[in-house]
């Protein structure tokens, strides 16, 4: 479960020739009738909407293919605090509101029985103090943060220590970081961990060895597709490799932009969250061509998602925020012309497996929660619906919403009206719950995990969401025709 915290921050064909006319005569009527054709066929998808849906359906899709893009990559750099320092250095960037950064350079050597990573120096001249940190990216969030493991970063005379001799010596920087926390909650995962590892690592170009404190066996299988795009070299367990491993420089602590996204301004080349799906593409490709390749040699049969759009529906496991008429929704978005796939995802089930269904879907709908992360698998462009339950307005718009425009998705939040809650059978149209949620948000996060979160489910007024549906489809077959029509003017 995401845990709720209100952190505000602001922040070339070859040409054939004819003589005397005639070749150029025929061909140019040929090209003439296909234009022509084509036109037609481009006015009967931009119109069809109109003749078939009214005026009101039409007038959602031009406001809806207007929707917000990613997040412009044409702003100037913003160095971060400590990325310049020079040799028997430790600086620390304590000026985040969500993570400390710390930067060691020279002579920098672990030791993991004493939670402690030691920078050795001849400088009888340095003043440098030690420092603590818990590298985790909640920092305001204390009962958290009471968990996650601490490390002493020591300053050492190296003409009067010989402890600590190198075991490992590596000629590349590391990169420690913990594991613990929140992680394995998929939303998590992915916010506090994989894309600040991302945002603090890419410019080493993969010439970087990972460090993790609170280290787990399932983490780096689950993840590992996606680590090894970030780094050529094998993870280091800290607390469970004893053995003291050397480096020119550290970076301690990952930095963290904002809610499952990447700040261009802040990125040495300017890269953005599409950069980041970019890393999840070519980590998943290799498994997903074996996926294939299993399929052939066993028989399997797909879908053929040619012909129509796929609309991928995330079935959330468990007993909230379940869509209750599920499989009456299923046959009125095969009845709006989709073919659908029900997606429902477990702890054990393979990113890989998730990630291919997303990334050949046109549309995806799931309940807010957790598993609306997987909406980063989505390719830009693709329409996302998020079911907005009850008292969860602020929630799924700032981790899911927000974030989706800029990847580039085309974003709807669908807030159920109070007779779509359970909750309206249970406690009446007139109880605060029902109309009034702030209220009761405003009584803390145990009062909105408890009645929004852990106690409610949706059915949804399939002839309200009906036009959702239409909507979804004639912007999925739209992008389809303008993806295809440059194609067949090419042929």
């Amino acid at each position: 479960m995401v845990q709720y915290q209100r952190l505000i921050i602001h922040h070339g064909r070859k040409e054939e020739t004819c003589g005397g006319g005639g070749c150029y005569s025929k061909r140019a009527k040929q090209n003439f009738r296909c234009l022509l054709f084509l036109s037609f066929l481009s006015c009967c998808f931009v119109m069809s909407p109109y003749y078939l849906f009214g005026f009101s359906t039409l007038s959602l899709l031009d406001s809806f293919s207007t929707e917000s893009e990613s997040l412009s990559s044409d702003e100037p750099f913003v160095a971060p605090l400590c990325s310049e320092i020079s040799n028997g250095t430790i600086c620390c960037d304590r000026t985040g509101l969500r993570s400390d950064v710390c930067v060691m350079k020279g002579d920098v050597r672990t030791n993991s029985a004493s939670s402690s990573i030691f920078l050795f120096t001849s400088s009888t001249k340095n003043n440098t103090k030690s420092e603590k940190i818990k590298p985790y990216t909640r920092k305001w969030e204390t009962s958290v943060m009471d968990t996650v493991q601490e490390l002493n970063l020591i300053t050492k005379d190296s003409n009067n220590s010989s402890d600590s001799v190198c075991d490992v010596y590596h000629d590349v920087p590391a990169v420690f970081f913990s594991t613990g926390g929140y992680t394995g909650n998929v939303y998590h995962e992915f916010n506090d961990g994989i894309i600040p590892l991302f945002i603090t690592s890419q410019h080493f170009n993969k010439k970087v060895v990972f460090v993790i404190v609170e280290y787990h066996d399932w983490w780096e299988m689950k993840y590992g597709n996606i680590v090894s795009q970030l780094s050529d070299y094998p993870l280091v367990d800290f607390n469970g490799d004893a053995r003291t491993h050397c480096f020119k420089e550290a970076t301690v602590g990952l930095r963290i932009h904002d809610e499952l996204t990447v700040n261009s301004s802040l990125m040495v080349g300017n890269q953005t969250i599409n950069d980041f799906r970019n890393v999840l593409d070519r980590g998943y490709s290799h498994r997903i061509q074996s996926l294939i390749q299993e399929e052939t040699e066993t028989n399997v049969t797909r879908l053929d998602f040619k012909k129509k759009p796929k609309l991928v529906i995330l079935s959330r496991n468990g007993s909230s925020r379940a869509i209750l008429n599920e499989k009456l929704l299923m046959e009125l978005a095969e009845e709006t012309g989709f073919i659908v796939e029900v997606l429902r995802p477990e702890k054990t089930t393979e990113m890989a497996k998730i990630y291919r269904s997303m990334n050949t879907s046109d549309v995806m709908i799931g309940v807010h929660g957790a598993a609306m992360t997987h909406f980063l698998f989505l390719k830009p462009k693709t329409v996302f619906i998020q079911i907005i339950p009850l008292g969860t307005d602020w929630a799924a718009e700032t981790y899911y919403g927000e974030p989706a425009k800029k990847l580039g998705l085309k974003y709807i939040g669908y807030k159920i009206a109070p007779k779509e809650s359970s909750l309206y059978d249970e406690y009446g149209k007139d109880d605060p719950i029902i109309r009034d949620p702030d209220s009761l948000n405003d009584k803390g996060w145990e009062y909105t995990k408890k009645i929004y979160l852990q106690g409610q489910n949706v059915k949804l007024d399939l002839r309200r969401f009906r036009e959702t549906l239409t909507r979804s489809y004639d912007f999925s077959i739209r992008k389809r025709f303008r993806e295809e029509v440059p194609r067949l003017l090419v042929i």
